[in-house]
């Protein structure tokens, strides 16, 4: 919520916070952001505010705000200059998951986010609690189908680079130009891309393993292969 209220891109009605609340220095950051912003702020008792969240680890504080805006996929790739850096996620189901990887990918640099519409997590208040004031940040857009929007990428000159964990390139070895146009594209827990996703990417690259586990959580997957492409561009 701090975030959400440092952000400004969402107006924010109300902030309710719970009677019984301990006076911590984040609910006092909070309440002076909200009254620097003239923000109602209002006092309920902890069972009523419980049954108003929509999370069982609101902390006693909660926020009314306009919801997201998700962002047309056209937009997204004429408006980050020449070397946009997106991250593409086919299929990722749970939220914590997805809160960590948006809030990884705003500390990273990545100028947007494609999520599919159907068969995917959403932005719930679990995954917006996961990922820490970064959805009031990152640009999402959110897309019919991933193929198309691979493709529509790859008009636009942004090179698609999908982990695999079969893939025989590793991304730490590979000679493409990850300092440029890059989207890195991410299967779903377990099962990984999808095959006409995969198809569409214009290269499969992996992260090498040398344990005794079959993979890396998808979300220390994308933490690995951002900072992979932060290094080439630094």
């Amino acid at each position: 919520m701090v975030e959400l209220l440092r952000a400004g891109r969402r107006r924010v009605s109300e902030v309710v916070v719970a009677e019984e609340a301990d006076e911590s220095f984040i609910v006092s950051e909070i309440l002076d952001l909200a009254r620097e912003d003239h923000v109602s702020v209002v006092r309920m008792p902890r069972k009523k505010l419980d049954s108003l969240a929509l999370t069982e680890a609101h902390q006693g504080v909660l926020a009314t705000a306009a919801p997201l805006r998700a962002v047309e996929l056209e937009e997204m790739l004429e408006g980050h200059g020449s070397a946009p850096f997106l991250l593409v996620l086919d299929g990722v189901t749970d939220p914590g998951n997805l809160g960590a990887i948006l809030r990884t990918a705003d500390v990273a640099g990545v100028t947007g986010v494609v999520l599919p519409r159907h068969r995917a997590v959403r932005i719930t208040p679990a995954a917006a609690k996961s990922a820490a004031g970064a959805i009031e940040y990152l640009p999402i857009a959110l897309v019919g189908g991933l193929p198309n929007a691979i493709t529509q990428m790859a008009q636009a000159g942004i090179w698609s680079f999908g982990l695999d964990a079969s893939a025989r390139e590793s991304i730490f070895a590979t000679t493409a130009d990850l300092a440029g146009p890059t989207a890195l594209v991410l299967g779903a827990e377990g099962t990984g891309l999808s095959r006409l996703v995969g198809e569409r990417c214009d290269q499969l690259v992996s992260i090498p393993q040398t344990g005794h586990l079959d993979s890396l959580n998808v979300a220390n997957a994308a933490a690995i292969a951002c900072f992979e492409v932060v290094r080439r561009r630094s």
